[in-house]
């Protein structure tokens, strides 16, 4: 299974950017995107921007993925 997962962005170059999530930093190709700029959310995808979300959109995925992780976690 594949998953994209949102990403802020924190620095954009031509062609690519740096994205952050929980403190990890991951460069990415925007080249499939316009108009991206730092403080934008994407997914990313095999480090791939695939799309931009709003932020409550993102944010709440990753809410869902996190809560995800922990019911694993507790299952354990």
């Amino acid at each position: 299974m594949c998953v994209a997962v949102p990403m802020k962005v924190i620095e954009v170059s031509e062609f690519s950017c740096v994205a952050e999530i929980d403190g990890v930093q991951k460069s990415a190709s925007t080249m499939a995107l316009d108009d991206v700029k730092p403080g934008d959310y994407i997914m990313v995808h095999a480090g791939l921007a695939i799309a931009k979300l709003a932020p409550e959109a993102a944010e709440e995925t990753l809410r869902l993925m996190r809560e995800i992780i922990d019911a694993e976690d507790d299952a354990k």
